[in-house]
């Protein structure tokens, strides 16, 4: 009885059914979500520092030309596996018309043995001729024909047999070109992707942005302005060190110490190779003459170039021939160091050697850089030493 005099617990105060704890915590809940969305929603709509414009700017450039040296090697596979496949063709079609004289020639040899009985026995044959005579003459007659006609059929299954190996070349052929077309194509297209992205990035900048990308800019090129006179100074003085050396070694050889001058000697002749000077005073000029037009992704000329179609072009103008692509430019030569190029040398650039220009010295060069761009004379450090690959002597 006790228990019906016991006071109850108070319950204390509910809301809408939620026990006070349980409504602290989706309070609290509640407060940090709105708080990472408070802190999450100025990063997603962050403008981009122009700093990082100019990089993707930058980046979608290289990718781009990256993808036209590709194209390029594409175009340049396509128009060879066409010169071989039309070549197989016509091979195909010599071929067909000799099968077919061969198989007119084995149904004349039928024609024959059919109208002078060769397939009667030769007994029978005896007996039905005019003299003895007459039947010696007819057999030798049809021995030799006999041959003839054995010459004429393994003639027929030989060319048959070549005729059928070069139609199955032909289809391979065909399939590989279909197969390069379709990089081409995939090319092509990754190049119009990459520009188009550039071209939009760009023209989100105000005016007052782009003219700070410029000053960004320009001071890129001061930098790489003085890298190219220190490379200058640097192969200057390497130079008057060759001369006073094989000057000193031309003396001792005039007084008699003539050993050991020869290692000089032809390393002074190797770097004043007067063939090679003049070919790459050559191919300068043809460069030099281009200064100006603008850069056209797979382009070789004569109105606007890439920057592998200059190069190739300029060094066709000295009588050299050099590859369409930087991939294979860049074996078509002798590597030498940056600190020893001479004018004509070939510069490339980045790991994917996806650029080239052509030295013209003093730390300089004349290239075609860039969509949107002329060709120029510029440092060869316009992208900075790490984007310098390897330094080639195409002749």
């Amino acid at each position: 009885m006790a228990s019906q005099h016991r006071k109850p617990r108070s319950a204390g105060p509910r809301v809408a059914g939620i026990r006070p704890p349980v409504l602290a915590t989706a309070a609290l809940t509640s407060v940090a979500l709105l708080s990472q969305t408070a802190h999450a929603a100025p990063a997603d709509d962050r403008r981009p520092s122009l700093e990082e414009v100019e990089k993707k700017v930058d980046d979608l450039y290289r990718q781009a030309e990256s993808a036209t040296e590709k194209y390029n090697a594409a175009k340049e596979q396509t128009a060879t596996q066409r010169r071989r496949v039309d070549s197989l063709l016509d091979d195909v079609a010599r071929r067909t018309q000799e099968l077919n004289t061969a198989r007119e020639e084995l149904g004349t040899f039928a024609a024959a043995q059919y109208r002078t009985g060769a397939s009667v026995p030769g007994t029978a044959t005896f007996l039905l001729a005019d003299t003895p005579q007459d039947y010696f003459d007819q057999s030798q007659l049809m021995g030799r024909m006999t041959e003839r006609q054995k010459s004429a059929v393994d003639d027929y299954v030989t060319e048959q047999a070549a005729t059928m190996k070069k139609r199955e070349e032909a289809s391979r052929s065909l399939r590989t070109l279909t197969d390069t077309q379709s990089d081409l194509r995939t090319a092509k297209a990754t190049v119009q992707q990459k520009l188009t992205a550039a071209r939009e990035l760009l023209a989100q900048l105000t005016a007052q942005e782009k003219a700070r990308l410029a000053a960004i800019e320009k001071r890129k090129q001061e930098e790489a302005a003085r890298q190219a006179a220190a490379l200058a100074k640097q192969q200057a003085e390497a130079r008057a060190a060759q001369q006073e050396s094989a000057s000193g070694a031309g003396s001792g050889a005039g007084a008699g110490a003539g050993s050991g001058s020869g290692t000089s000697s032809s390393a002074g002749s190797a770097a004043t190779d007067p063939a090679y000077a003049t070919r790459a005073d050559k191919a300068l000029a043809f460069a030099r003459a281009q200064i100006g037009k603008p850069y056209v992704w797979g382009a070789t000329g004569p109105g606007s170039f890439d920057c592998s179609g200059l190069t190739q072009a300029a060094w066709k103008a000295a009588g050299v021939s050099l590859p369409r692509t930087t991939y294979d430019q860049v074996d078509a030569g002798t590597t030498v160091p940056l600190s020893q190029a001479r004018p004509g040398d070939l510069v490339f650039f980045y790991g994917d050697i996806s650029h080239v220009g052509l030295y013209i010295g003093n730390g300089m060069m004349i290239h075609a850089p860039k969509p949107g761009a002329y060709v120029r004379e510029e440092s060869v450090y316009y992208d900075g030493e790490s984007a310098i690959h390897s330094v080639g002597r195409p002749a």
